[in-house]
C-alpha cells in the first residue's frame, strides 16, 4: 500500500468520524439549562425539557377580594408564611367544592407574602406542575434541594383515575422517600376530592381485597402526606352577593344597588351554582355592559 493511499484512507475515515460526531450531536438531547429562580417569582414546570420556564405575569386576584374563605385563607397564609421564613410547615390539599377560590387563593397567598417579606431577603416562589406531570416530581424536587430560595409546588385539581398507579410515587416523594421532600420546599395542591382517589375505586379495593381496612389505608394514606386539609364548601346567597359587591367596589363598577343584586342573582339561577368563579364570570359581563376594563 502506497502512502498516497494510506494518506487518502486515514482522510476519508476522518471524514466519516466527523460526520458521525455531527450526527450524534444533532440527536442528542440538548444541554440543560441551569435553573435559575432569580429570573421570576413564578414558574411553570416543563417535565419534557426538565426546565423551569418562567412566568412574567400571574394570573391572580388580590387576596382581598376572595370573600368567605377568611378561616382557611388566614390558616394558608399562616402556614405559608411560617414556611417563607425557614420555619417548618405543611404539604397543604385544598379540596372541596368547584369555583370556590383554591387556586386563586394559592396564587394570592403567594402573591401577599412576597409583599411582606423582610427587606432583603429572598423572595418565596411558586411553582406549577401540571397533573399529567406528577410522575416528574421527584426530578423537579432534586433541581430544587440545593437552591437558596424556598419555593412552593403547586399542582391545580389534582386527582388519579382508577388504574393510576403514579399516586405511588407522588407519596413516596412527599413524605416516605430516603431523600424526603428537600427542606426548601412545601408541596400546595387542588382537588375536588378529599383523597384524591375516585369512591368507586377505594369501594371496589374494599370488595375484592383479602384485608379491606389495608386496602383503604393505602390510598387514604396519599392524603395523609398532607399536614393540612383546608375544606372548601359551597358558598350562601350572601357570601355570593359579597363577593359581587366586593368586586364591584374594587373595580369600579357603578351600578344601582338593587339593579346590582337582582342580576348577580340572576346570573347564579341560570348556572345553576353560587360560587366565586359564578361571581367572577358575572362581574366580568357586567364589566364588558358597561365598556369597562377589569384593571386594578
Amino acid at each position: 500500500m502506497t502512502e498516497n493511499t494510506i494518506d487518502q484512507t486515514a482522510a476519508e475515515t476522518l471524514a466519516t468520524l466527523l460526520r458521525i460526531a455531527s450526527a450524534l450531536e444533532r440527536i442528542a438531547p440538548p444541554p440543560r439549562k441551569p435553573i435559575d429562580l432569580a429570573a421570576a417569582d413564578a414558574f411553570v414546570w416543563q417535565a419534557a425539557g426538565a426546565e423551569l420556564v418562567p412566568v412574567p405575569k400571574v394570573n391572580r386576584v388580590a387576596l382581598s377580594l376572595l370573600r368567605g374563605v377568611d378561616r382557611v385563607r388566614d390558616t394558608l397564609a399562616e402556614n405559608t408564611e411560617r414556611f417563607a421564613k425557614g420555619l417548618p410547615a405543611n404539604n397543604v390539599l385544598l379540596w372541596g367544592a368547584r369555583g370556590m377560590g383554591k387556586s386563586s387563593l394559592v396564587k394570592a397567598v403567594h402573591a401577599d407574602t412576597n409583599q411582606n417579606r423582610a427587606k432583603g431577603g429572598l423572595p418565596l416562589k411558586l411553582i406549577e406542575i401540571h397533573r399529567e406531570d406528577i410522575e416528574s416530581l421527584p426530578a423537579l424536587m432534586g433541581q430544587l434541594r440545593n437552591d437558596p430560595h424556598r419555593a412552593i409546588v403547586f399542582c391545580d385539581d389534582l386527582s388519579f383515575d382508577s388504574d393510576d398507579t403514579s399516586y405511588k410515587s407522588l407519596k413516596a416523594v412527599l413524605d416516605g422517600g430516603v431523600e424526603g421532600r428537600p427542606e426548601n420546599v412545601v408541596f400546595y395542591a387542588t382537588s375536588n376530592r378529599r383523597h384524591l382517589l375516585p369512591r368507586d375505586m377505594m369501594d371496589n379495593e374494599r370488595a375484592t381485597s383479602i384485608n379491606p381496612g389495608e386496602a383503604i389505608e393505602e390510598k387514604v394514606s396519599l392524603s395523609d402526606r398532607f399536614g393540612l386539609w383546608l375544606g372548601f364548601h359551597k358558598c350562601s346567597q350572601d357570601e355570593y352577593l359579597e363577593m359581587i359587591n366586593g368586586y364591584a367596589t374594587h373595580f369600579g363598577l357603578t351600578i344601582p344597588p338593587e339593579e346590582l343584586r337582582r342580576d348577580a342573582l340572576e346570573w347564579s339561577t341560570t348556572r345553576g351554582s353560587r360560587s366565586g368563579r359564578t361571581a367572577w364570570q358575572y362581574i366580568q359581563d357586567l364589566a364588558g355592559r358597561l365598556g369597562r376594563t377589569l384593571e386594578s
